[in-house]
């Protein structure tokens, strides 16, 4: 278990007991994290502000009830899925436009030329939506397939499956 995964779950105590400023600290670490994580839904910043805002809310009152602590991290950001999602399925028809999350740092001295590049974009674009965002949970946001699939609230076996149709169709767009 990751030292960060700890800190959180000891964060998570001390809020339990009364510490106030825990829970400020576990807002700092995540509120970043959980606006990208919203924003990779909504493609809108005022919503994704507002839906994580709402989820602050609801992890102070579910907190106390939290089994595992030191899940905070992606137990918080299977809550803001939650609700961008709905936000999604709500307005569908405004959102119909979806921008090609970038998979790939903007860091040229990788041997990684922009045409390169944006030849891998445009390959996850083609994906699946369920297959770009295993991906973005894998490989850029550096999740365990365990977190994921609670995350998604999807089986292990799903988030296995769905890495490896993701990577086989990226071969095959690439080729």
């Amino acid at each position: 278990m990751s030292a960060q995964k700890i800190f959180d779950g000891l964060l998570v105590l001390q809020y339990r007991t009364g510490n106030k400023k825990a829970l400020s600290q576990l807002v700092k670490r995540h509120h970043k994290n959980m606006c990208a994580q919203a924003y990779w839904y909504t493609k809108n910043s005022d919503v994704s502000e507002d839906i994580v805002q709402d989820c602050w809310g609801i992890i102070m009152n579910k907190l106390e009830g939290l089994r595992e602590p030191n899940s905070f991290g992606s137990w918080a950001l299977r809550i803001v899925t939650r609700k961008s999602l709905d936000y999604v399925n709500r307005n569908a028809k405004q959102v119909k436009q979806r921008k090609t999350e970038t998979f790939v740092d903007d860091d040229e001295s990788d041997g990684f030329n922009e045409d390169k590049r944006q030849d891998v974009r445009n390959a996850i674009a083609r994906l699946p939506e369920e297959q770009q965002i295993v991906l973005r949970l894998f490989y850029t946001q550096e999740y365990a397939l365990k977190e994921i699939s609670e995350i998604l609230e999807i089986s292990v076996g799903t988030v296995k499956s769905r890495l490896f149709h993701a990577r086989e169709k990226l071969k095959t767009i690439l080729k």
